[in-house]
């Protein structure tokens, strides 16, 4: 059969041979015509996220902690800030930015433009608990944001002022049922992890105490030292055990330690079912490229490896985890804080 058409083909004049294949070449551009613009851009779709690689950073980076100065909340970024800053080559400031049980910078970064020169310093308050008590939060931690990594994680430390006449978490107890209403915690402000912890305290001890909430947990912690509130959940509660400025009673998870083993469980101190314990780490705004996010990911990891970065993380557990491991979290960690919160039968002021 082929042969046969080619001697038909050899027996057609020249022109309509010439016919034929200019028919045949103008049906093909027809068929390519649409896929001409997706061929002409596909160079530069392969290279565009290498090249952003390649090209950040640029330009300062600025992580945002919605923390007041002087807690965890502050000095934790600035220990990874300055890891950043010398493995990238490019300066990465810390810009405290408290307000609104840390909804102020929280926001600020959810605006924030999607270019990886913008994080924040991220936590189960603003992550978790938030969404947890609040029913009009300006912002959704699953959508406004991208997951970078978890890096710190830690539990509260119940630490009270020397001056409290209570060596044990029994004597407070009894304290503050003989006098109920009297003793008052302080907090980093309302809803957050300091406050919740009290109140899951109260509830599950059957005693009566004042919340005083500030604007940070820093300010808090000042006056926790100097007298001025009698008592505090706090993640430095143990470092400042050691230093002589508190006593720590008790540490709010179901297990000690390993940064001060010496003090007991709340469950141990014998404040039955009580477990609570709280994490850090970094969000960008939702958007950020991946390349740049994966990048971020592992030089944050790579900072928290480091010898330095343990021995300036104030008690705190150095737990470093993927974006997937953290994107996977935070949904989980809104359900825990609502049945906390529940449990605790915890109101908004």
């Amino acid at each position: 059969m082929i042969i046969s058409v080619a001697l038909a083909l050899r027996a057609r004049p020249l022109f309509a041979q010439r016919r034929m294949f200019a028919q045949r070449c103008l049906f093909a551009q027809r068929c390519l015509a649409p896929f001409r613009s997706i061929l002409f851009l596909l160079p530069a779709l392969v290279m565009a996220q290498p090249a952003s690689a390649q090209d950040w950073p640029k330009q300062i980076i600025k992580i945002v902690s919605p923390y007041s100065a002087g807690g965890l909340g502050d000095t934790l970024p600035r220990i990874v800030a300055a890891g950043l800053s010398e493995r990238l080559g490019q300066q990465v400031i810390v810009e405290n930015v408290p307000g609104a049980s840390q909804v102020v910078g929280v926001q600020a970064v959810a605006r924030a433009k999607p270019d990886g020169y913008t994080l924040l310093f991220a936590s189960s308050t603003s992550m978790g608990i938030n969404v947890a008590v609040s029913k009009s939060l300006p912002y959704d931690p699953v959508r406004d944001f991208t997951p970078v990594a978890i890096a710190f994680s830690t539990p509260l430390y119940l630490a009270v002022n020397p001056k409290l006449p209570v060596n044990s978490v029994q004597d407070l107890i009894a304290l503050a049922k003989r006098e109920p209403g009297k003793l008052n915690f302080a907090s980093g402000g309302i809803a957050t992890s300091n406050h919740l912890a009290g109140e899951l305290f109260k509830s599950l001890a059957g005693v009566d105490m004042v919340h005083v909430p500030y604007k940070g947990t820093g300010p808090a912690m000042i006056d926790l030292i100097a007298g001025h509130v009698d008592l505090m959940f706090a993640g430095e509660g143990a470092e400042q055990a050691k230093q002589g400025s508190l006593r720590a009673l008790a540490v709010t998870d179901r297990v000690r330690s390993r940064n001060a083993p010496d003090i007991p469980t709340m469950q141990e101190a014998g404040v039955k079912d009580y477990e609570m314990a709280i994490w850090f780490g970094f969000v960008a705004p939702a958007g950020t490229p991946e390349v740049i996010v994966e990048k971020l990911s592992a030089e944050i990891r790579k900072v928290l490896d480091s010898p330095l970065t343990r021995d300036r993380s104030n008690g705190a557990d150095i737990t470093p985890s993927t974006p997937a491991e953290m994107k996977a979290r935070i949904p989980k960690d809104i359900e825990m804080w609502r049945s906390v919160i529940q449990q605790a039968k915890i109101q908004l002021q």
